[in-house]
């Protein structure tokens, strides 16, 4: 049987130190604890792939509950379990600013009767091989006027910066956000996009890196990318361009009109 992975996120760190505690001991779950903060939870979630995410909550306000909304951006929530354990007055404030969907509240005192009915219940489908998920996926509503959007994949490690590119480009265009140049090969492997806007600078697999890689890939070599640069690399940038000779590059952070007008400028 596959073992189950859970995640183990929140503010209030002393319940969420004692569940964990009760899943590894208790259940000898594969337990993974994350930071309560947008970076943590998008680099952790598609790296680890957790199938259950269980979120302690605890003095919230508005900003740290649109946190957990980065989820969104990195899990097909259709499969992914989502069980938040909170009181009254957390859950009304969780409710009122989240974007999430499809989720499991537990009342404090946690009952880990309750808990544990429902991680076997999750359990049983995750070992049969029921709601097998991709967590570099995203949810787009249907386009009422039937018309296909152009799809971007922004690939950047700091999630602030992705979700500013995707406040800017909604309007126009489907976008899917992945934090690591690896995320967004493996992302590529399932689905055809129509333009990638690439991080120059990041850990493990820098921009160029995964650039090579796309050039080399014979199902993948067409698509255009622009990089997205910051303000010190910009001249290094303007170096490899000559070398690597992509569609161009953006500093960032970058201005909404600037952005469309580059991406308007390679897609026509």
């Amino acid at each position: 049987m596959k073992k189950l992975k859970i995640m183990v996120t929140g503010k209030n760190r002393r319940i969420a130190s004692d569940i964990c505690n009760h899943l590894a001991d208790d259940r000898d779950y594969n337990v993974i604890k994350c930071a309560a903060t947008k970076d943590a939870l998008f680099q952790t979630v598609p790296n680890e792939m957790p199938r259950v995410i269980i979120i302690c909550l605890g003095n919230e306000t508005k900003e740290t509950v649109k946190n957990y909304n980065i989820l969104k951006e990195c899990a097909k929530l259709g499969a992914l379990t989502l069980i938040v354990v909170c009181n009254s007055v957390d859950k009304s404030l969780f409710i009122k600013y989240t974007t999430l969907e499809k989720i499991f509240f537990m009342s404090r005192p946690v009952s880990l009767f309750v808990l544990y009915d429902k991680l076997d219940e999750v359990e049983s489908k995750y070992a049969s091989g029921e709601d097998d998920y991709a967590l570099l996926s995203e949810y787009v509503n249907p386009n009422p006027d039937g018309i296909r959007r152009k799809h971007i994949l922004a690939v950047d490690d700091s999630a602030e910066q992705l979700m500013q590119i995707k406040e800017h480009l909604k309007e126009f265009y489907e976008v899917t956000l992945v934090g690591n140049g690896k995320n967004a090969l493996k992302f590529l492997e399932k689905q055809k996009v129509d333009l990638i806007l690439l991080d120059y600078m990041m850990p493990e697999m820098d921009g160029p890196d995964v650039y090579k890689l796309i050039r080399e890939d014979e199902k993948l070599q067409d698509i255009p990318v622009v990089f997205l640069t910051g303000v010190k690399e910009k001249e290094t940038v303007v170096k490899t361009l000559v070398e690597l000779k992509p569609q161009g590059y953006v500093v960032k952070p970058a201005k909404k009109s600037e952005l469309v007008a580059k991406i308007i400028d390679v897609l026509g």
